[in-house]
């Protein structure tokens, strides 16, 4: 693809997940989320572009392997597609959150997703470092089970029927949810994240000075937001449910 091509592709990408999003108001919503409706259709489109993406990354390293041995300047259309698909669904989420969302509670997902639209911008434009894209969109395959989580908790299925005023206990479905979430964290964000690391650090003799400080300033940011998440999501569904279980008993 050309340059006018691929901001075609970023457009209509946008503009699809805007798309999406707005059917997601038309479609049957669990009444509880309905307290939060915009809520539900941000995290129903995001769950849509991780579950996409998120398999598109692991297919452009299946039929292209030998992006692993260049992640600079390596690549395959189905490749550089993806990244403009993704830089897509970022613009249109960074909007989202914009105008629907406090600056108070949202600006670190509007820090995340400046730094994100900037990489994924020059490696589409310039076609380098698009390997390097696609390994960090393996991050998706997580983010399908983060919002899968987030959505049963909008629509009040943490715990199970009849247990929610007595003695609160999760839900099959979210037990098997939250720990194949915290299990693709640790594979999918904690691991991939440092393997980026090792690899930047790795070739810095070989990037230019100016893209190695947004490489590392972006998985910087990134290594701090996920230590925090980690945290949250221990604190909030194996930390609290021990503590739980243990007055129960």
């Amino acid at each position: 693809m050309d340059l006018r091509s691929t901001l075609l592709v970023i457009g209509g990408s946008a503009c699809s997940f805007k798309l999406l999003n707005t059917i997601v108001r038309v479609l049957p919503t669990p009444v509880l989320a309905r307290k939060k409706a915009w809520k539900w259709r941000n995290v129903s489109t995001s769950l849509a572009h991780s579950s996409l993406t998120g398999a598109w990354a692991v297919l452009c390293f299946y039929f292209h392997p030998q992006m692993v041995e260049d992640l600079i300047s390596s690549h395959s259309v189905l490749s550089h597609s993806l990244v403009a698909v993704s830089t897509g669904y970022f613009i249109h989420d960074f909007l989202d959150m914009a105008f629907n969302q406090s600056f108070k509670q949202s600006w670190e997902l509007l820090l995340h997703h400046s730094v994100v639209i900037s990489c994924f911008g020059l490696a589409v434009t310039t076609r380098l470092y698009l390997g390097f894209a696609v390994v960090s969109l393996l991050v998706e395959i997580n983010s399908v089970f983060l919002h899968a989580r987030q959505l049963l908790l909008l629509s009040g299925q943490r715990n199970r029927p009849g247990t929610e005023v007595t003695a609160p206990r999760p839900s099959v479905t979210y037990i098997i949810t939250s720990w194949l979430n915290l299990g693709t964290f640790l594979v999918f964000r904690v691991s991939t994240l440092g393997w980026m690391v090792r690899w930047l650090a790795g070739h810095s003799e070989h990037i230019p000075r100016y893209i190695l400080m947004m490489g590392t300033a972006g998985l910087s940011l990134i290594s701090v937001m996920n230590t925090v998440l980690f945290y949250r999501l221990l604190r909030a569904d194996i930390l609290t449910d021990t503590h739980n279980t243990s007055k129960n008993h």
